[in-house]
């Protein structure tokens, strides 16, 4: 028991950031995203044995967590949130420029397509490769890899109508 209780502690403090963050981007609201983030935790408890490779816990993780929040909306109908006005602040940014590129890109993948935005999130968040990605949502590699590729080009794309919010230079 004492062996199962600190590989638990072991994975709760190796993902919990993570997985707050990703939280937060599918529920744009802090406290149920720490509700969601505690499910998700209660639920890996109940069935750590079923983890078999500690590789995959954060993958694992990850698909917990997005069941939980499609159980939230099986319980109870919530407000929609515009989600131009909820930001998670980032508190390690070195600089105002930098603050206001992680803001520009925030808004820009926000304003995605849900189809996009959820696998450009899982590689930038969560740091999973396609392969990773296709398995939590249930998808075929090729798609995934066709969504990320849609999805940087519509930044890139927004990036080019506006290129001193990404911080680039015009002269």
């Amino acid at each position: 028991m004492a062996l199962k209780h600190q590989r638990y502690e072991d994975l709760v403090y190796a993902v919990h950031g993570d997985l707050f963050r990703y939280a937060f981007w599918l529920c744009h609201d802090r406290q149920v995203a720490e509700d969601l983030v505690q499910e998700t935790f209660l639920r890996a408890w109940k069935s750590l044995d079923s983890l078999l490779d500690d590789q995959a816990a954060k993958a694992w993780l990850i698909t917990i967590l997005r069941r939980e929040n499609a159980r939230r909306f099986e319980r109870k109908r919530f407000d929609l949130v515009d989600v131009d006005t909820v930001l998670v602040p980032d508190m390690q940014s070195v600089s105002l420029e930098q603050g206001m590129e992680n803001e520009w890109l925030r808004r820009h993948i926000s304003s995605l397509a849900e189809e996009y935005r959820e696998p450009i999130l899982l590689q930038v968040l969560g740091g999973f490769s396609g392969e990773e990605i296709a398995e939590i949502l249930d998808l075929n590699k090729n798609t995934v890899m066709t969504r990320l590729f849609r999805a940087r080009n519509q930044l890139r794309a927004a990036l080019d109508k506006d290129p001193q919010a990404g911080g680039q230079d015009n002269g």
